[in-house]
């Protein structure tokens, strides 16, 4: 389907209806499993933002003695860090899931969105589509497969040092450092769509569904811009530069980590399907880089059930594991993902088709359940709540 015969979104909710096949859970589990924790949220919200500061403390540590081998690690390590702030800690407080203090998780969204110049009011739109239509392109275009795994030498040379101009081939990116900066200027005076920038068509189709978060979206944008502005000029201005790449620019540092584990989520799995097994994967990583992608690892459980908290994604797992394909190793979901591309490259209808257990058969205790199941938390934007 090209895509100017997609149908408008307003459509799409009319007509697509996904019945979306879930594997079984005991309803008072899974009541437990949906429980949010300020104590958790604490841990994971300024858990990463102080690692964050940590790393940024050793960068401006080394700036000032001058000792630049030191600097130059130590700053690849706070930008590898910051690297999450882009789209993956913003992903899981816009679900609202994070604290069970729901202040608090709008407080952590708009500090990490700022930081990893991240618009959380189009993401909001788009994510709460994704979720409804998982890879059915008509309601869900933020990921438009198929997407390409292959990483060329320049490509892999801004993943280890500063990412100006890579896209991660996903539809919902702003791309490197100064496609982000383009686009946020744009999206500031309202101008983003396909005649502005071509491959925005997804964005323009949420800005016409939601027109009032497209408001808010570039009221954000404008405010990013104010933000970072200031700080650039301050920091140029004391002759402190170097909190330019310590606070502005370190989302772009040292993305391969955010890379490697964003791009298994999807890539070369199954569209139109309504399993949730065969269109999303999960991956075992260790447990820092767990902590780092906000859980996020667990993504086919995070599908099924979003308005579970990240925090117990694994527990969730593992009461339904035996329902569940077996979790990638990252190497292994690396290796899937290339030999699907080159199967597709001969095939353009190929996909991986998951191998996948039976669904085992339970008794549900009322309506409760099945709203846990469907919930995908705060993220819903109020127009697309009814």
């Amino acid at each position: 389907m090209a895509q100017t015969d997609y149908a408008p979104l307003s459509e799409v909710r009319k007509e697509l209806k996904v019945k979306w096949l879930r594997p079984k859970i005991d309803a008072a589990r899974l009541r437990e499993l949906n429980k949010r924790s300020d104590l958790e949220g604490w841990f994971q919200a300024l858990g990463h933002l102080g690692i964050w500061i940590i790393t940024g403390t050793f960068v401006f540590y080394f700036w000032t003695q001058s000792l630049w081998i030191p600097f130059f690690l130590a700053l690849f390590l706070h930008g590898t860090v910051a690297s999450f702030f882009i789209g993956i800690a913003p992903h899981e407080l816009g679900h609202g899931s994070v604290f069970k203090t729901k202040i608090l998780n709008q407080i952590f969204l708009y500090i990490y969105s700022c930081l990893g110049w991240w618009n959380h009011f189009d993401y909001a739109s788009s994510h709460t589509y994704h979720h409804r239509y998982t890879l059915h392109p008509e309601g869900d275009r933020e990921n438009l497969l198929p997407i390409s795994p292959l990483v060329g030498p320049f490509f892999l040379l801004q993943l280890f040092t500063i990412n100006l101009m890579t896209r991660p081939g996903r539809t919902f990116s702003k791309g490197g450092l100064l496609a982000t900066l383009y686009v946020t200027f744009l999206g500031a005076l309202g101008k983003v769509g396909p005649q502005d920038i071509p491959s925005q068509e997804w964005l323009q189709a949420l800005h016409e569904d939601q027109p009032e978060e497209h408001k808010k979206a570039m009221w954000w944008d404008r405010f990013m811009l104010l933000f970072h502005a200031t700080v650039i000029l301050t920091s140029l201005f004391s002759g402190y530069w170097v909190f330019i790449v310590i606070v502005s620019f370190s989302p772009f540092i040292g993305n391969w980590g955010a890379y490697v584990l964003g791009m298994t989520q999807h890539t070369g799995l199954k569209e139109n399907d309504s399993d949730f097994r065969k269109c999303v994967r999960s991956v075992k990583v260790n447990p820092l880089a767990e902590f780092l992608y906000w859980r996020m690892n667990w993504h086919t459980e995070h599908h099924m059930f979003a308005g579970v908290p990240c925090y117990n994604l694994k527990k969730l797992y593992l009461e339904i594991a035996d329902q569940m394909p077996e979790p990638r190793t990252l190497w292994g979901a690396w290796q899937e993902m290339r030999q699907t591309w080159f199967k597709q490259q001969e095939d353009p209808n190929y996909f991986y088709d998951t191998p996948v257990p039976p669904i085992l058969e339970s008794k549900k205790d009322g309506q409760r359940a099945e709203d846990i199941e469907n919930s995908i938390g705060d993220l819903a934007p109020r127009g697309l709540t009814v």
